[in-house]
């Protein structure tokens, strides 16, 4: 692995390429509404009719024409079961939330700001569409409303259950198959730290995924192993076997099986991260670190996207509690190297899990990636700093949280 690797970004921008080739041309099916979280769509949605299909009350009250003056008539009432009434000049309805509004009432006025004398409404003076839903407000009838690729999430059900919208066209799941390289883990001298973890995410992703199997050490199995999960699987997920130790095979594997698309990454921790497209069996290999917090990292800054078809990081601000200093110098690029620094956020500040005030003391002020790589107790952080520079205390960072990214 040379220094001039890649950033992540242009790693990212790699995996989408293939996600398109390789992910985007799979056969599709057809899911109700509960049944949509972490589906990719195969097809554009578009509104059927306007929604809300007419104007409704957001408040109990009384509905009228605002360009009218008052004293008004009320002349009934109206419930959301209702179908409004015709709507004269100088008359107004009783209204409750959520019913609709007569086709000449433009405004609601707040019961507690009216005052309803003999049948006679008297009330503040207002600008059309106050307390009104109104008519193709929320959609359109012909709008876009979801476009083909977008994966929807579990919110995402409210708006298609809005639009009557029964089944949509979803591609169908990926299947995954996660493999584990290491003769200690193959044959049961050290626990596998990975697998559980990234079968999780797999799923998380929207797809299906199961263990695979296990290979010691040695060229020849790695190379069987990753050519059977391929065989039966559209992405194979490896961990260990990625460094140019004496032992690690994985990337001379997957270049025997197929074309290397990303190898190595100028991010750490998960520095040596590849993904592969292996055309004999059209299916993809991403071959991660073995060690659990660069697996995870890797797998959530470089790999997502070949799941999900979306590389955005959302981020949200936080305050820095201490200083964090970067490593001097580096094997892949001193300052072009982007760190992944794990963070715990407590009532928006950031503490790096690592850091001896965090309780976990893995380092002093530089961070240190190859140890925290290893520590399984790094992933009780929230989320990550990415930084190119490190940070002071008291300067405002953006975090990405876990949850945005599992």
């Amino acid at each position: 692995m040379t220094d001039d690797l890649p950033s992540r970004d242009r790693a990212v921008e790699h995996v989408l390429s293939l996600a398109a080739d390789a992910m985007g041309a799979r056969a599709t099916e057809a899911v109700t509404a509960d049944a949509v979280a972490g589906r990719t769509l195969a097809e554009t949605v578009v509104a059927p009719a306007d929604v809300p299909p007419q104007d409704y009350a957001t408040m109990d009250g009384f509905a009228f024409d605002a360009a009218e003056d008052y004293t008004l008539a009320v002349v009934c009432t109206v419930t959301p079961d209702d179908d409004p009434p015709e709507l004269g000049a100088g008359e107004a309805v009783r209204i409750a939330t959520g019913a609709p509004l007569p086709e000449r009432a433009t405004a609601v006025v707040k019961r507690e700001d009216a005052t309803l004398t003999d049948g006679e409404l008297r009330g503040p003076e207002l600008q059309p569409g106050t307390h009104v839903y109104e008519r193709g407000s929320t959609v359109a009838a012909g709008e876009r409303v979801f476009a083909a690729g977008e994966r929807l999430s579990p919110k995402d059900a409210v708006l298609l259950d809005d639009l009557g919208v029964e089944t949509v066209s979803v591609r169908e799941r990926a299947s995954v198959g996660v493999v584990a390289t290491g003769t200690e883990i193959h044959e049961g001298t050290q626990p596998d730290r990975d697998s559980n973890m990234l079968l999780g995410l797999a799923r998380s992703w929207g797809h299906d995924a199961v263990h695979a199997g296990t290979t010691p050490d040695e060229y020849d199995e790695v190379r069987d192993l990753l050519a059977d999960a391929a065989a039966a699987h559209d992405v194979v997920v490896s961990t260990g076997g990625t460094s140019v130790g004496h032992g690690d095979h994985v990337v001379d594997a997957l270049a025997d099986l197929g074309e290397l698309v990303v190898h190595g990454v100028a991010l750490r921790p998960g520095k040596p991260v590849t993904v592969a497209h292996l055309p004999d069996d059209d299916a993809v290999a991403v071959a991660l670190p073995g060690k659990p917090v660069a697996a995870h990292t890797a797998a959530c800054l470089v790999a997502r996207p070949l799941f999900t078809g979306a590389a955005a990081l959302p981020t949200l601000s936080a305050t820095a509690t201490v200083d964090l200093d970067l490593p001097e110098s580096d094997a892949i690029g001193g300052a072009d190297v982007e760190y992944a620094v794990p963070v715990q956020l407590n009532a928006g500040r950031a503490t790096p899990l690592g850091h001896p005030d965090s309780g976990l003391s893995i380092y002093d002020r530089t961070f240190d990636p190859s140890v925290l790589a290893s520590s399984t107790r790094a992933t009780r952080a929230d989320g990550l700093v990415l930084t190119q520079a490190g940070f002071a205390a008291d300067e405002t960072v953006a975090v990405v949280p876990y949850a945005a990214l599992e």
